[in-house]
């Protein structure tokens, strides 16, 4: 069963949710439902969804400089 949510925005930010949801061709419903999933989802992971590179750093992998990754990779293949 679905719920209503009543939640009131400024103008400005009605008109860009607006346009937002016509370039994907979705309702503004729909549009935020996405952006709301999105936003519990990256909450509960406690991963950022946003930036690709503070994505990445979240993930506190292994770095190196590129060319002892490439040698230890050529080493794992032999």
């Amino acid at each position: 069963m679905s719920h209503r949510l009543q939640v009131l925005i400024p103008p400005e930010l009605d008109a860009r949710l607006r346009k937002s949801s016509q370039r994907l061709g979705i309702s503004t419903g729909e549009f935020l439902r996405r952006a709301l999933r999105k936003s519990v989802l990256q909450s509960d992971t406690g991963i950022p969804n946003q930036d690709p590179v503070a994505g990445l750093a979240a993930l506190s992998a292994p770095t190196a400089d590129i060319e002892q990754m490439l040698a230890e990779i050529e080493r794992g293949r032999s």
